[in-house]
C-alpha cells in the first residue's frame, strides 16, 4: 500500500479585511499550513470562490469579498514504498536523483502511489511536507515521461533555499529533446506566452494573455529528418518545451499530445541532463549531468537506421 488515509475535506469562510490584496497571497496568509503553489491549485480548480463566483489567483480583493475556501479530503497522504532509486548526490539537506521515464513525481488524482515520493520517502522518512502532504521535499518536477535529474529538499530550510532559487530563475536546467524535422537556425530563443487551451482545458498552448515563457535552444546534432536539440527554459510553464517546439513547428518525437508518435519510442524524447543550484549546506554552486537513458539511445539508433 503506499497512501494511508487522511482527514475530512475542510471548508473556510473568510470576509475580506484588506484591499488590494492578491487572492492567493491572502489565503496563504490565512491559511499558512498549506503551501501557496497548493491554493493556487485549488483556486485554479474551481475549490476558492469569491462572491460565490469563480476567482482566479490573482485577483485583487476588495474589503468585505466574502471567500469560501473548499479544501478536498486528502485520504492519499503518500507512504513510503521500496521503489529503487538513483541517488546522484545526497548529504544532510538534499537528495538529487535521475528519475525514470513512467515515474510519477507525486500522488495526484489517478496516480494515488508508487511515486517518487513514496519512494523518497522510503529512503528518507522525515521529508520536509512544506505545507502540502502530498509533495513533502518536492520544489520542482518532471512530467511523468520525462527522465532525469530532481532534487528534493530533506527539511524546511533547505527547501526555501531552493524555492528560492528557482523563484528568482537562478536553477540552471538543461534538456537534451529530439524534434521532428531540421530546425535552423541552429541556436535560438522562442518567447511565447503559454496559457490553458482555451477548447481542451487539460492542454497548454501558446496564447494571447498567457503567463510569459521563454525558451533557448541549441542543435546538437541533425539526425536525417530529426534534429536533436540542447534546451534551457528560462521560466517554468507547464508543458513549455513541448508547446513552444511544437508551435514553432517541430515536435517532439514520441509526445503524444503536442508531438508525434515515433515506432521507436514508446514516450517523449526529453531527458532532463543537467540541474544546477547553490547548495543549501554551503552556497557554492554545483552542476549535476546525467548521461541520455539507454531508451532513448537505442530510438536514436532506431530513427537514424530509418531515415
Amino acid at each position: 500500500m503506499g497512501m494511508a488515509p487522511g482527514p475530512e475535506a475542510e471548508v473556510f469562510h473568510f470576509e475580506s479585511s484588506v484591499s488590494g490584496m492578491r487572492l492567493d497571497r491572502y489565503l496563504a496568509q490565512l491559511l499558512p499550513k498549506f503551501s501557496r503553489s497548493y491554493l493556487q491549485r485549488l483556486i485554479q480548480e474551481g475549490y476558492v470562490v469569491v462572491n460565490r463566483g469563480k476567482a482566479k489567483a490573482g485577483r485583487r480583493l476588495n474589503r468585505g469579498d466574502v471567500i469560501a475556501v473548499k479544501v478536498p479530503s486528502q485520504p492519499n497522504v503518500p507512504v513510503p514504498e521500496p521503489i529503487p532509486l538513483i541517488i546522484v548526490y545526497e548529504d544532510n539537506d538534499i537528495i538529487v536523483v535521475d528519475k525514470p521515464p513512467g515515474l510519477v513525481v507525486h500522488p495526484a488524482p489517478g496516480h494515488s502511489d508508487h511515486t517518487l515520493v513514496n519512494a523518497i520517502l522510503a529512503h528518507c522518512p522525515d521529508l520536509a511536507p512544506g505545507g502540502d502532504r502530498l509533495r513533502p521535499g518536492i520544489v520542482h518536477r518532471l512530467d511523468k515521461d520525462t527522465s532525469g535529474l530532481m532534487v528534493v529538499a530533506k527539511n524546511e530550510s533547505a527547501r526555501e533555499y531552493l524555492i528560492s532559487q528557482f523563484k528568482n530563475r537562478a536553477v540552471t536546467k538543461g534538456y537534451l529533446v529530439l524534434v521532428k524535422g531540421k530546425l535552423f537556425p541552429e541556436v535560438g530563443i522562442i518567447e511565447a506566452p503559454i496559457g490553458r487551451d482555451p477548447r481542451r482545458r487539460k492542454r497548454m498552448t501558446v496564447v494571447d494573455g498567457g503567463k510569459e515563457a521563454r525558451t533557448q535552444y541549441q542543435v546538437r546534432q541533425y539526425l536525417g529528418s530529426y534534429t536533436l536539440l540542447e534546451v534551457v527554459p528560462f521560466t517554468g510553464r507547464t508543458h513549455q518545451i513541448r508547446v513552444h517546439l511544437a508551435a514553432i513547428g517541430h515536435p517532439v518525437i514520441g509526445d503524444p499530445v503536442y508531438g508525434v508518435k515515433s515506432a521507436c519510442l514508446a514516450r517523449q524524447f526529453i531527458h532532463a541532463f543537467r540541474l544546477g543550484f547553490r547548495l543549501p549546506s554551503t552556497a557554492q554552486y554545483q552542476e549535476f549531468i546525467s548521461p541520455l537513458p539507454e531508451d532513448l539511445q537505442q530510438a536514436l539508433e532506431c530513427l537514424a537506421q530509418h531515415s
